[in-house]
């Protein structure tokens, strides 16, 4: 039998889903193919179908709430069989999820399991689906491990998810899916809240894989940057439909759709520069023949202009000497056996009104000193001091009434908010604790202008967390720290896992609010174009060192280090 030019065809696939608010739509009639040895690039914002579509192929739709109406998906075989993978019964379908098309899931924390070492969830995968012996199948993993450039494989066989960082759990997730040798990946935002220099790294080892073994990929993404750099097809999805695709080159080159437009224009560029950065919505509502970017870009004549206003400035936090280190010790009741220099002998000033950008790998220290100089973590040695105060040695009840002037916004909103208290509570409660307003009620109607503030209306006031958007988590969270109103915020990777068109609206809300109330940033984040945007001068971090420090502008064109330039290397171009 003649073999199909496509591995994989996707024919009207439409998907609901039951909810308290009546039947919701999430793919409406869409149809695509993947070639055989090719990459698919299906990119959308949270919400646009793009994820349902890919777990409809492997029949992972919960029934209910998730019905798939209609719709057909063929998987077209080595011999030239077409099976319908929607009319397989679980047996036959069982034979084939995780052997022939295989997963990466978005998030790799939450796909492992926690209690199995990372190993043995590999092997259990080889023995159920090649029917190796168990000493084998440690073998093979092994030898997995090694071909996706994972550190000693060996420790990493026996070690828990949680021992790992985000980019080694992603790379064990990849040997996984790669252990019975797949005709189709399906990989569901794999590189999402990855350093870019980890994120290179991923994407140069799942091209090297596909070449190796010949297998076609469906790569999701919300990043067309990322999908510029691995796919050759894309698929645009927009509230559920399909509404561009066609080669790569040509979509992102002359993009046909508002929404893809919206989507190539709202990431951070790191040749233009932007007062405010466009959104999605700018291009869904323009009017016929207008420009969107009219009126947002900073011309040469403006950013001397505001390069000399920062000169003027005073310093507002002074930094010197800083350390932070952690013992390390020989199992749960042994000594001392060495220390991480997470911080190691950091001096600075942040000026007052200035964001300072903060960049740098995972590992290298940037959180830990955004935590240190709030003494949410003590410092082994060095000296802070905030508007002239020194903060090192003061008493608990000291920095707690100073840190109303500081305040951080941490990079995963859902964890650093209570699950049981509504989002009104959460915003009223550090008003209470630092007896600002009175009264309840008019700490109430504080609260709700600052959701007003943050563009939520009142209605979401009684939500709790888990009826929220990441992007909702995240403005919940800004306007808890601006409840107190501080002079100083340390946003710690605060936009890292949203879509860039939220991540647009986000940076363009910070720099709103720091211009309304006169506030002073540190910026935390491992994407350079994101600091860039956000920044008056740019730190870059390596080892609890700063490696390079100055203008953010000149940083990007003249990189000091061979460290920070791999760093924009990395960056994904589009």
């Amino acid at each position: 039998m003649k073999q199909h030019d496509s591995i994989l065809s996707v024919q009207d696939l439409s998907i609901s889903f039951g909810t308290d608010r009546g039947k919701i739509t999430a793919v409406d009639n869409v149809s695509f193919s993947l070639k055989r040895s090719g990459t698919l690039g299906i990119v959308g914002e949270s919400g646009s179908g793009k994820s349902v579509t890919s777990l409809s192929v492997m029949r992972l739709i919960a029934s209910p709430p998730g019905n798939i109406d209609s719709g057909k998906i063929f998987y077209h075989d080595s011999s030239g069989a077409s099976l319908d993978l929607l009319k397989l019964k679980e047996n036959d379908l069982r034979k084939i999820r995780g052997k022939d098309i295989a997963m990466i899931f978005q998030e790799p924390m939450t796909s492992l399991n926690p209690v199995f070492t990372c190993g043995n969830q590999v092997a259990e995968v080889i023995m159920e689906h090649r029917g190796f012996s168990r000493k084998d199948a440690k073998e093979k993993t092994l030898q997995l491990f090694d071909e996706v450039f994972l550190p000693r494989p060996n420790d990493i066989f026996r070690s828990y998810p949680y021992q790992l960082s985000g980019g080694q759990k992603q790379r064990v997730m990849i040997a996984m899916a790669m252990s019975c040798n797949p005709s189709v990946l399906i990989a569901d935002e794999p590189t999402t809240a990855l350093d870019v220099t980890v994120q290179k790294s991923i994407l140069d080892l799942m091209r090297s894989l596909q070449e190796k073994h010949g297998m076609a990929i469906i790569f999701i993404s919300h990043d067309l940057g990322v999908i510029a750099e691995i796919a050759q097809d894309v698929v645009v999805m927009y509230q559920g439909k399909i509404v561009e695709s066609g080669p790569v080159e040509t979509v992102f080159h002359s993009p046909q759709h508002p929404y893809t437009k919206g989507l190539l224009a709202c990431r951070p560029s790191l040749d233009k520069h932007f007062k405010r950065l466009p959104t999605i919505n700018d291009y869904l509502n323009a009017q016929e023949g207008v420009d969107p970017l009219a009126g947002l870009l900073i011309h040469k004549e403006e950013q001397n202009a505001i390069a000399k206003i920062q000169n003027g400035k005073e310093v507002l936090l002074n930094v010197r000497g800083l350390k932070t280190y952690f013992p390390v010790r020989k199992g749960l009741f042994g000594g001392v056996r060495g220390q991480v220099r997470a911080v190691d002998g950091v001096s600075f000033e942040v000026l007052q009104g200035e964001t300072l950008g903060l960049v740098g790998e995972s590992g290298c220290g940037k959180t830990t000193l955004g935590r240190t100089i709030l003494r949410l973590i003590e410092p082994t040695g060095g000296d802070i001091r905030f508007n002239g105060t020194r903060i090192n040695g003061l008493n608990n009840r000291s920095m707690r009434l100073l840190r109303r002037n500081m305040q951080i916004i941490f990079q995963d909103p859902y964890s650093s908010l209570n699950p049981r208290l509504p989002v009104g509570t959460a915003v009223v409660e550090p008003m209470t604790v630092h007896h600002l307003y009175g009264n309840e009620k008019i700490r109430n109607e504080k609260a709700m202008e600052l959701l007003h503030r943050v563009n939520l209306d009142s209605t979401y006031f009684q939500r709790y967390p888990h009826e929220l958007s990441g992007g909702q988590r995240q403005r919940i969270c800004i306007a808890r720290a601006l409840a107190v109103e501080p002079r100083f915020i340390i946003c710690d990777e605060s936009v890292s896992a949203l879509d860039v068109s939220i991540q647009a609206q986000i940076l363009n809300l910070l720099n709103d609010l720091k211009e309304e109330y006169k506030m002073t940033y540190i910026f935390i984040s491992h994407d350079l174009a994101v600091v860039k945007f956000m920044s008056d001068r740019m730190m870059v971090m390596k080892s609890g060192k700063i490696e390079e420090m100055g203008p953010a502008e000149d940083i990007y064109r003249n990189p000091g280090s061979d460290y920070t330039r791999k760093l924009i290397e990395a960056i994904p171009r589009g």
